[in-house]
């Protein structure tokens, strides 16, 4: 099958299901412009798979922003730099169900069923091909260049989002009911840089493995990798790969981490019920999932081992940094060492006061620690700043105050992970996660209209039967 039938086949599937059927939104007026019932921030994989189940719902008054230009929404042509996803390749993700949208689908199309057949891992730069055919072949209205500055609740429901960027109307403002907050893996709080690092070193020599690294520059010099789950083992190879002479995985724990709890959730029913765990279990299981860095695969360690420049340093974190002539001085229990270049693979915080879109509401934000008290045994300070989520991703407030201002917004992002499980930002989890997430907005916008929709279901008058019995009584 070629791209050009499997295009038709996607379209055929759709008509059979109806697909593309009349709104039963009713619109809403704004003295400000048109209002949106559905605002999707972000336009990666959830954004897109979230647009796509509310059209399947018929709620098609959408609108997707995106920060980046057309075609690099996401990690995957900017920051990723693993070679391979590590996601097993036989996981549906915002194909909702429909076997001519999946990656699979998608790829026999151009390389024939072989081709799947000796297929290992999807190669990063193909699921962002296939997420550009996705949007593409679907018709989502995604808006690009648009950058989201803030949340300002509204009168009435509707929400003022505050936005910048070449893509951004000349109002620089939308109007919504709901919004949705898919932002990816740093949109619940914010990339962390240890303060060592932050506070003795100039910008020029270091970054975090979230930003731009230019490797030309680098080519011949020694860099070190701190960190070592696995991007930290994908940016040494791709370090390695762009030219460099050395590259040092410096990495805490005395051994690897070797489990991966992904792969056990992905076959236990755990991500698919995980909403049905009592908040002691779901606080439980997500404490368990933190003490595990994902290790690399063993494809990703071995390529990156292979080169004559790579190192890697076990029980070696890093005591102090500072500068020393044109580089940086890493101390360790194991001694000194000189770089000219450090790369900071040390996660992100989760915390919703680092989000300055939400800096009117945060303050309102329901958060783990103010619903439940965990054990100390298995009590996370990290955990516990977590958003504290609807099993739906909606915001849920910790007083009354901030009720009419947190309804209508959604969280899809990892932020979402300790109330939701492995969901938004997870391809493992998008196939259960999508449709949680639009069932929970199209029951919001219809509760919203509940007395409108009954006014109008008992008023309801229009004659369907139009025959006449002509017969003997």
């Amino acid at each position: 099958m070629s791209l050009e039938l499997l295009n038709q086949r996607v379209k055929q599937d759709l008509a059979y299901l109806a697909f593309g059927g009349a709104d039963w939104v009713r619109p809403v007026a704004h003295a400000e412009g048109h209002v949106y019932d559905v605002v999707i921030v972000g336009g990666g994989q959830s954004g897109l798979g979230a647009a796509f189940g509310l059209l399947r719902e018929r709620i098609s008054n959408i609108l997707v922003i995106d920060e980046n230009p057309e075609g690099l929404e996401g990690p995957w042509e900017t920051y990723a730099r693993m070679v391979t996803l590590r996601t097993p390749k036989h996981l549906t993700s915002i194909d909702l169900g429909i076997p001519s949208l999946t990656f699979r689908a998608w790829w026999e199309a151009q390389v024939g069923p072989q081709g799947w057949e000796v297929l290992d891992k999807i190669p990063r730069g193909a699921w962002m091909n296939y997420l550009r055919w996705y949007r593409h072949i679907l018709g989502l209205p995604v808006m690009n260049e648009v950058k989201l500055k803030r949340i300002e609740p509204g009168a009435e429901g509707v929400h003022r989002l505050v936005i910048e960027g070449a893509g951004a109307p000349p109002s620089g403002k939308l109007l919504a009911r709901k919004v949705v907050l898919a932002t990816g893996i740093q949109g619940g709080g914010e990339w962390y840089v240890p303060p060592m690092i932050a506070e003795n070193l100039p910008q020029r020599l270091y970054a975090h493995t979230s930003q731009p690294i230019d490797f030309a520059a680098l080519k011949g010099k020694r860099v070190a990798v701190l960190g070592g789950g696995a991007s930290a083992f994908d940016n040494a190879n791709y370090a390695l790969a762009e030219g460099v002479a050395e590259a040092h995985v410096f990495v805490r724990r005395q051994q690897l981490p070797s489990v991966n709890p992904i792969r056990q959730m992905e076959l236990s029913g755990m991500i698919e019920r995980f909403h049905v765990l009592s908040d002691a279990d779901k606080y439980t299981a997500i404490s368990h999932f933190f003490k595990f860095n994902q290790p690399p695969t063993n494809d990703t360690f071995e390529r990156a081992a292979a080169w004559d420049g790579f190192r890697l340093h076990l029980g070696s974190p890093w005591l102090s940094v500072e500068a020393a002539g044109e580089g940086a001085k890493v101390t360790t229990p194991h001694g000194e060492f000189t770089f000219d270049f450090l790369i900071v693979s040390t996660g992100l915080l989760n915390e919703t006061r680092l989000r300055p879109e939400l800096q009117l509401v945060e303050g309102h934000i329901a958060r783990w620690s103010d619903c439940y008290q965990a054990p100390a045994e298995t009590a996370n300070a990290l955990l516990d700043a977590h958003p504290y989520l609807s099993p739906g991703f909606a915001m849920i407030s910790r007083d009354e105050a901030g009720k009419p201002l947190l309804h209508g917004l959604f969280v899809f992002n990892y932020s979402a992970l300790a109330s939701c499980g492995l969901s938004a930002s997870a391809i493992s989890g998008t196939r259960n996660a999508v449709p949680k997430l639009v069932s929970a907005i199209a029951d919001q916008l219809f509760l919203d209209d509940r007395e409108a929709i009954m006014a109008n279901f008992l008023n309801y008058n229009e004659p369907e039967f139009v025959g006449e019995w002509r017969g003997k009584a």
